[in-house]
């Protein structure tokens, strides 16, 4: 009697596993595809992962200039620099239209700021420009994300994001430009 009981315990206790293993891949499941939705529609406030409230906002557009600052986000600036060892804020859009746009750009800020036509609501993907008085032309340049932040080559931070309503940003701004007539 004691033998089949013990036979009977192992195998609820197996059954009572595999329903366990189950029930924690499922949640593991869930877990998994909850937490990529937010990474994918950016509902974390974390930096590079930035909160975006407007409904007209581009969510290709976002990831794609999302997905270039996590590529570029360790990269420090480097005047002149255009690659992942060094790279100043013109050199930053450049390879962001190339490699995300399929788009040649010129090299240098000042050409940059020439391109496309001004707006003064700027759209994911946006150029947005400053007069800083550094560099060789004086001139900062940035791709426009949402809610007022822009990624962009800081100086002294590398590739980050920052918020135009920073009080540095608000003195220095010059003009935002759209390249694209779909943004």
């Amino acid at each position: 009697m004691m033998k089949k009981e013990n036979l009977l315990l192992g195998k609820l206790r197996s059954n009572y596993a595999k329903v366990r293993y189950t029930m924690a891949r499922k949640r593991f499941f869930i877990t998994t595809l909850i937490f990529s939705l937010f990474m994918l529609f950016g509902c974390s406030t974390s930096q590079g992962q930035l909160a975006v409230n407007s409904s007209k906002t581009d969510p290709f557009m976002l990831a794609k200039i999302d997905s270039h600052y996590k590529t570029w986000k360790y990269t420090p600036y480097r005047y002149g620099g255009t690659s992942l060892s060094g790279s100043d804020c013109s050199g930053l859009v450049m390879n962001f239209f190339k490699n995300k746009l399929s788009t040649t750009l010129p090299r240098s800020t000042a050409a940059q700021a020439q391109l496309g036509h001004k707006v003064t609501k700027p759209k994911a993907g946006d150029l947005v420009f400053f007069k800083t008085g550094r560099g060789g032309n004086g001139l900062h340049v940035g791709i426009y994300y949402a809610d007022g932040m822009f990624l962009h080559a800081s100086t002294t931070k590398g590739v980050i994001y920052s918020s135009l309503d920073e009080d540095y940003w608000k003195k220095h701004y010059w003009m935002t430009r759209r390249l694209t007539n779909g943004s």
